[in-house]
């Protein structure tokens, strides 16, 4: 969603079934001897169900919804001792946790972003858990310290992020997030003499620091019972002005509805800080719009964009006119500008107009308009003057992704971030004037990018379109069927997944493996068209478009059914458990993590509810029609063999609450018939969705998750 609101910081025939099943390559080499494994008992409660509209469905892993319960916490720690007790019988872990520690340990930076004569950035020396907030003055400055999070707890798991700078420049808001919660504390800091402010604001979410003056607008929600922190439906977004110098009590209410407790709320000001706008949004996709000229002293929001069939986002004002990103009769994007006091659409003037390609950002800087493209998942960006006109196409160094190209009206330059499957982050120094691009700073990782390649390939999925994937492996690797394979995938939310790097991905490539990644409908990498295509009641789409990826991958004899692992992650972790239940037989190894796992329940928690815009709600009987056919936890298959399978989650993720994962595995486990492959879970402590993971954490997870897949396959990594 393409949005200020910070929601989102929110997937042939039976003859193809046949050859699938037929390409499974034996091995020539003995197999790795199989780990025993006797799983724990979970117990079952028959006496929990629910009626949906006349059907009936037993839920009797309920009690797994209470994750701060005792039984629930020694039920975890019984299913982790499990795991971790068969992973530490794989005799290569180790080998591969130190050739990761080692792989990681190089310096990670951002792009610097200026405030007044400032300029900040982070770094990570190389195993640093959490990157360092540095500042200096001038682009050539010494860099000094400004927020070290290490420092902010003992185990490495807080986590920080920069909100925004008052307008004078003398005051940084920042939130923390602990264990990888969702929820954050805002705190100020001033900026010269890094004095951090006695302001403490409690009970975040989803929310920025959008300044006005001596203080900044934000979002939180009311305190949530005690104990069920991490669990309970949050409701009743609001927006508050909080003045500097003042206690959280005394913040100014400035918008809420109370006649819709389900909605997010996300304020912006301009840069000039001439306008407030309000978004509003009851889910993850669609907008409404609300300005207030604070310049004029306008006493009442105007509403500018109706809601919710369409996006929009405010990129900033041109006088008295606002620049707004939109996707409104436009489903590849459009610039309008629109007057907040004469807003009707047929009063639009279009600045830049829908193209072929996906208009995927827009941003400003220096005083100009940065479009920012995808064809055909890879960036091109567009440097436009204010009123529309293109100025430049910026020369990219290669086909990948590019980030960046934001800043103040003043600025002389501006900085971005270009990355690749086999090109390292790398930062570039842009002229605005020139257009010239100078790399600033390069990546010191252990990797040799001319030892591999990149290729994209098209091939039809069930219902004849033409989905994207991209394959990375070593050069001259033999297509026999034998590569141990991963194939990555979402395929929703209208997020695009494109091309970057990644350290741990060296492991697998190293190795002889090869990472493909597809772009499934129901993203974003082809416009609201492509992902309408894989959402509510289309998308079963997604996941014949997975299973297309995976027939592609065998058939072409990238590798065999033998050799292939599946992993995504949150409405990725749907994806991998619907398509293992729908074809379990394509794969031998699968990594669901931190998955929306039970499609009739996932509303009932936290923020769920945000996703109904998305997948449907069982509260409809058309969508309980809908969700109950492709709902992980519900369609497990006790006839089939699964391949081996690590379900990841954390027991502070309060995005996609791990209960989802506890009641999937409940499920794998207790409907397992003869499976002889592992069926696992790995719960990680003092985590959450995946933002603001520790490093040490990171590698541990990383190096549990190739130890599993090449167990499982039979290969032999190649370190010794």
């Amino acid at each position: 969603m393409k949005t200020k609101i910070q929601i989102m910081l929110l997937a042939l025939g039976i003859g193809a079934l046949a050859s699938c099943s037929s390409e499974k390559k034996k091995e020539e080499t003995p197999a790795f001897p199989p780990i025993a494994v006797t799983y724990p008992v979970t117990e079952k409660d028959t006496t929990v169900s629910d009626d949906y509209h006349g059907t009936v469905i037993a839920d009797p892993y309920r009690w797994l919804e209470y994750d701060t319960a005792a039984n629930v916490e020694a039920w975890v720690s019984a299913q982790n001792k499990v795991t971790f007790d068969y992973l530490g019988q794989i005799p290569f872990r180790s080998k591969i946790k130190d050739r990761l520690t080692e792989i990681f340990n190089y310096p990670k930076y951002s792009s610097p972003f200026r405030v007044g004569e400032y300029y900040f950035f982070s770094k990570n020396d190389g195993l640093q858990n959490q990157s360092v907030i540095y500042y200096q003055k001038g682009i050539d400055g010494e860099p000094t310290v400004f927020l070290d999070p290490n420092k902010m707890s003992e185990d490495g798991t807080a986590a920080v992020s920069l909100l925004g700078a008052s307008k004078d420049h003398k005051y940084m808001a920042y939130a923390v997030n602990q264990s990888g919660s969702d929820w954050q504390q805002i705190n100020v800091m001033e900026i010269a003499t890094l004095k951090k402010m006695d302001d403490e604001l409690n009970w975040v979410k989803f929310s920025g620091a959008a300044w006005k003056g001596d203080g900044f607008y934000y979002a939180r929600y009311d305190a949530p019972a005690k104990g069920k922190e991490l669990s309970s439906k949050n409701e009743y977004h609001k927006i508050y002005f909080h003045k500097l110098g003042t206690p959280q009590a005394n913040d100014e209410l400035v918008y809420e509805d109370k006649k819709f407790p389900l909605r997010y709320y996300g304020a912006q000001t301009t840069e000039d800080e001439s306008f407030l706008i309000i978004y509003v949004s009851e889910g993850t996709d669609g907008t409404e719009l609300y300005s207030k000229n604070l310049a004029k002293g306008q006493k009442d929001f105007t509403m500018i964009f109706p809601g919710f069939n369409d996006n929009a986002t405010v990129i900033n004002n041109v006088g008295e006119k606002l620049i707004v990103q939109t996707d409104a009769d436009a489903p590849n994007q459009k610039i309008v500008s629109i007057d907040p006091m004469n807003p009707a659409k047929d009063k639009w003037t279009t600045i830049v107009a829908e193209k072929e390609e996906l208009l995927e950002g827009t941003g400003t800087a220096g005083g100009k308009l940065f479009a920012s493209y995808l064809k055909d998942v890879t960036t091109r960006v567009y440097q436009h003057d204010m009123t529309g006109k293109v100025e430049r196409e910026i020369q990219l160094p290669a086909l990948g992704t590019a980030g960046g190209f934001g800043g103040n009206f003043d600025d002389q330059f501006s900085f971005y971030t270009f990355t690749s499957f086999t090109y390292p982050p790398t930062i570039y120094k842009y002229d605005i004037a020139s257009g010239k691009s100078d790399v600033f700073r390069s990546s010191e990782v252990k990797f040799k990018p001319e030892d591999y390649e990149t290729k994209q390939v098209f091939f039809t999925s069930k219902d004849g379109a033409k989905v994207p994937m991209f394959i990375v492996h070593k050069k001259g690797i033999k297509l026999d069927g034998t590569n141990p394979t991963m194939l990555y995938g979402y395929g929703g939310f209208n997020i695009s997944l494109t091309p970057s790097f990644s350290t741990s991905r060296i492991v697998l490539l190293e190795n002889g493996g090869i990472y493909a990644m597809v772009n499934l409908r129901g993203g974003g990498e082809y416009g609201e068209k492509w992902h309408e295509a894989g959402k509510l009641f289309k998308k079963q789409n997604v996941f014949d478009d997975c299973i297309g990826a995976a027939e592609y991958l065998i058939k072409e004899k990238y590798t065999s059914a033998d050799r292939l692992a599946l992993m995504g992650g949150s409405n990725g972790g749907l994806l991998v458990g619907a398509v293992v239940n729908q074809r379990p037989e394509l794969f031998k190894v699968a990594f669901p993590a931190v998955g929306v796992m039970d499609m009739l329940r996932f509303h009932k928690f936290t923020v769920g509810w945000g996703w109904v815009v998305e997948y449907g709600s069982s509260d409809s009987l058309d969508h309980f029609n809908n969700l109950i056919k492709f709902s992980p936890v519900h369609n497990v298959n006790p006839a089939a063999e699964y391949p081996a399978v690590m379900v990841t989650t954390a027991d502070h993720d309060d995005r996609v609450v791990p209960a989802h994962s506890f009641k999937y595995i409940a499920t794998l486990q207790e409907k397992r018939g003869a499976n002889k492959n592992p069926l696992l879970i790995r719960v990680d402590v003092k985590a959450g969705h995946g933002a603001g993971k520790p490093i040490s954490k990171t590698i541990e997870e990383q190096a549990d998750i190739w130890s599993f897949m090449m167990y499982n396959m039979n290969v032999q990594p190649i370190y010794k």
